[in-house]
């Protein structure tokens, strides 16, 4: 076997490789609820767009945009490239300027705003006004402008706001599940290679060895004593039997 066709078919093999890696990886991340509602993955995160009917208003209290996540979370901004992809996406689902509620309260243990996930606010988008908020702490909620990206502080109990975007985080056990999947395709990828590899080697070296394998190995019969030595054996019995 020629060594441009080792080569051919060890491509082969290394391109099954990478092929079958990227759709392990690609097919396994931004698993996203399936409970028949369109989610949106961004990094492991996936979010749902609560659309509503075109022909009426759309009016959700904080307490009724939290039901209609069943189960799942308000949106929680945790960086700018999250809070642009909520600014971006929004014209998609909505038309005209929308109001997002935020997953966000008034936490009276540590006396500051906390994520409903109970996570510390760390990135936040005020907007740029001087003006004290006037809302009792404990009524305070918080909604983002999908035009601006910007965060105002509302009232939890008398606003209603005309968006909603509910959050879910992928699970570890599917991230676990990719792992092993993923440690499992390379350990059957190297074996598969060292395989054909020995395969190839073998009807390599049968090709150009040829039956050499075997007369490399002589045949010796079992000893037998040499015709002079008898000659000289029966020459003494002949001797020694003269009187």
């Amino acid at each position: 076997m020629e060594p441009v066709s080792r080569n051919h078919h060890l491509g082969s093999v290394w391109r099954c490789v990478f092929l079958l890696s990227l759709h392990l990886k690609f097919g396994l991340t931004g698993d996203c609820p399936a409970d028949g509602r369109t989610w949106v993955p961004l990094q492991d995160r996936c979010y749902h767009f609560v659309h509503g009917d075109e022909d009426k208003i759309k009016s959700y209290t904080f307490e009724r945009a939290k039901s209609l996540c069943q189960g799942f979370e308000l949106l929680t901004i945790q960086s700018a490239e999250e809070n642009d992809f909520v600014i971006k996406y929004s014209p998609e689902v909505w038309k005209g300027i929308v109001n997002v509620w935020l997953g966000m309260y008034y936490d009276t243990n540590s006396e500051d705003m906390r994520w409903l996930g109970e996570d510390p606010v760390g990135f936040t988008n005020w907007e740029d006004s001087s003006s004290p908020s006037d809302l009792v702490p404990l009524d305070t909620c918080v909604t983002l402008h999908s035009n601006t990206g910007k965060w105002e502080n509302v009232s939890c109990l008398d606003e209603a706001e005309n968006g909603v975007i509910c959050e879910s985080v992928q699970t570890e056990k599917v991230k676990q599940k990719a792992s092993v999947l993923l440690t499992a395709l390379v350990i059957l990828s190297v074996v598969a290679i060292m395989g054909v590899s020995a395969v190839i080697w073998f009807l390599h070296q049968k090709h150009n060895l040829g039956s050499t394998l075997f007369t490399a190995f002589e045949y010796h019969p079992p000893f037998r004593v040499l015709e002079t030595d008898q000659s000289c054996l029966v020459e003494a019995e002949e001797n020694d039997s003269v009187p």
